[in-house]
C-alpha cells in the first residue's frame, strides 16, 4: 500500500568478518635455563573449604556440582532468562513494552503466537484507514530519530516480497522491503528495518522490524509483536529455546496488574507442566502452532466431533491452534453446534437471554439472576496424555454490570451453515488461557501448561 511520503532507502551493512588477535609471550635463554625441569602445583578437593561431616550431604554436593558441570558439557554456557510485564487490554489482548532505537523508544506490542511479524506504526505519516482509532491517537516510532537504524534492502536474501515496481521514467523509486499484512478483519502496510532492540542487560543488533505506514481496520492502537512460527517473529530473531507467560485477568479493562512474559534460554522441562507436542503445519498455514488434540469433553461427557476437525488435514482444514491474540477464540460451524447443544443439555435448569444473544452475538446466554452458577467444565484431552482443564468460570463470559448474564463466548461461522472451511477448525484463545502457565518450548517444539494463579 503506497504512502504519500515514501522512506529514502540507505545501504545495508552487514559485519562479514570479525578479526581476532593472538598475543605470545617469549622467554631469554637465561629464563629458560633457570627454569626448573619439574612443576609442582598444589591439587584442592573441591569441597576443602567446607567439609562436610555428613555423608548425605557431602552426596548432595557432588551430584549438585556433576549435574551442573554435565549441562555446561552438553548445552554450553547460556543466559538467564529474560522477563517483561505483561498486561491486559480492554480491547481483550495482552501487551508487553519493547524498546528499538538509539536512542530507545518504548512502545506497547500486542503478543499474538497467531502472526509473525513485529511492527510498529511508524513516521508521523502513519494513515488508519476504517478505523475505529484515529490515526492520532495512536504512538508511533520516529525512525529519523535512531542513529542504529537501516532499512532492509529489497534485494537481501530474508526479503520474500522483492522490490516494488515503478515507472520507467521513477527518480524515487525505493529499494526497500515491503510488505503487506492480513490479520482477520484488519491489515497493515509498511517497510522493514534492521534496528537494535532493547531489554535490560541485553541488546539484540538488526532486528528485523516493521515500520507500518497503513493501517486499515484496526481497533486498537498498540503496535504488534508476532510469537508465531517465523523467521522474522519475536522468540525467532531473539534466538530463545522457549517462551511463557500466564495470563491474570479476564475483564476488558486496562489494569496495571500485570503478570510476566518469560523468554528463556535453558533447555528441559519445566517443572509441573504437561507437554503436548507441536504438529507439523499444513503448507498454507506454516506460522500456527498446531495441536493435536485428541478430543474434547464438556464435564463428563466425550463430544462426537468427527476427526477431521480435530486434526489439520493435507487440504489445509482442520485442527487446533493456540493463538494468544485472538480474545474469545473460534469453532467452527459443525464444532460449535456439537459443542453448544451439549451445553444446552447440560445448563437446561437455566434461563436462557436470548435478548443478550442478539446484543453481543455471542451465545448461549443465560440468566443466573439469584441462581448458584454451576457450569461444566471444558476438557481438552492432546497426544502425550496432557489434558487441559477450562472451567466453566473461566469460559463463560459474565457481564460486569449486576445483571447475573453469562454466555458462552465464542466466535464461529456457524449461521453461513458453511460444511468446512480453510484453515483451523478451532482456536484456543486468551480467554481460556487465563491463571494457566503456559509454555511454547521452541527447542523441543512442544506445548507445556499447567494451571496456576496469575
Amino acid at each position: 500500500m503506497a504512502s504519500s511520503s515514501s522512506p529514502s532507502p540507505s545501504s545495508l551493512l552487514l559485519s562479514l568478518f570479525t578479526l581476532f588477535s593472538i598475543l605470545f609471550s617469549a622467554f631469554s635463554s637465561e629464563e629458560i635455563e633457570n627454569t626448573p625441569l619439574t612443576i609442582t602445583l598444589p591439587l584442592t578437593p573441591i569441597f576443602a573449604r567446607e567439609p562436610s561431616t555428613d555423608p548425605m550431604v557431602f552426596l548432595q554436593q557432588l551430584a549438585s556440582a556433576s549435574k551442573s558441570r554435565a549441562h555446561l558439557l552438553k548445552y554450553g554456557k547460556t543466559s538467564s532468562p529474560l522477563k517483561t510485564p505483561l498486561y491486559p487490554m480492554e480491547y481483550g489482548g495482552h501487551t508487553i513494552p519493547l524498546s528499538f532505537g538509539t536512542p530507545p523508544q518504548k512502545l506497547s506490542y500486542l503478543v499474538d503466537t497467531g502472526s509473525t511479524v513485529v511492527w510498529a506504526p511508524c513516521t508521523t505519516h502513519y494513515k488508519c484507514i476504517n478505523c475505529t482509532i484515529s490515526a492520532k491517537d495512536v504512538p508511533f516510532f520516529e525512525p529519523q530519530l535512531s542513529t542504529s537504524l537501516t532499512n532492509l534492502s529489497c534485494k537481501h536474501p530474508i526479503c520474500n516480497t522483492g522490490c516494488l515496481r515503478c515507472k520507467a521514467n521513477s527518480t524515487n523509486c525505493p529499494k526497500v522491503c515491503a510488505y503487506y499484512l492480513q490479520y482477520g478483519t484488519g491489515a497493515a502496510a509498511g517497510y522493514y528495518l534492521l534496528e537494535d532492540l532493547h531489554f535490560p542487560g541485553k541488546t539484540i543488533h538488526n532486528f528485523v522490524v516493521g515500520c507500518t505506514l497503513t493501517g486499515l481496520c484496526e481497533s486498537y492502537t498498540d503496535a504488534m509483536a508476532g510469537f508465531g512460527r517465523s523467521m522474522f517473529s519475536l522468540p525467532v530473531q531473539m534466538k530463545v529455546k522457549k517462551f511463557a507467560y500466564c495470563l491474570n485477568s479476564h475483564y476488558f479493562d486496562n489494569t496495571r496488574n500485570s503478570s510476566r512474559l518469560i523468554f528463556d534460554y535453558i533447555d528441559g522441562d519445566t517443572k509441573g507442566l504437561s507437554y503436548t507436542p507441536f504438529l507439523k503445519n499444513p503448507p498454507d498455514w506454516p506460522d500456527y502452532y498446531y495441536l493435536n488434540v485428541k478430543n474434547l469433553k464438556l464435564g463428563n461427557k466425550i463430544l462426537p466431533i468427527p476427526s477431521k476437525y480435530l486434526a489439520p488435514g493435507s487440504n489445509a482444514t482442520g485442527g487446533l491452534i493456540i493463538d494468544s491474540g485472538f480474545s474469545y477464540g473460534y469453532m467452527a460451524g459443525a464444532v460449535y453446534k456439537i459443542v453448544t447443544n451439549e451445553l444446552k443439555k447440560q445448563m437446561s435448569k437455566y434461563r436462557r437471554s436470548h435478548a443478550a444473544e442478539e446484543e453481543i452475538g455471542l451465545g448461549p446466554c443465560y440468566n443466573f439472576t439469584g441462581r448458584k452458577i454451576e457450569i461444566p467444565d471444558l476438557i481438552y484431552h492432546f497426544s502425550g496424555g496432557a489434558t487441559m482443564v477450562v472451567p466453566g468460570n473461566r469460559y463463560f463470559y459474565f457481564d460486569t454490570e449486576p445483571t447475573g448474564i453469562g454466555c458462552f463466548p465464542v466466535d464461529t461461522d456457524a449461521a453461513k451453515n458453511l460444511e468446512f472451511t480453510p484453515g483451523p477448525s478451532i482456536i484456543l484463545g486468551n480467554y481460556m488461557q487465563v491463571n494457566q502457565y503456559i509454555e511454547y518450548d521452541l527447542k523441543n517444539n512442544r506445548f507445556g501448561f499447567r494451571q496456576q494463579k496469575c
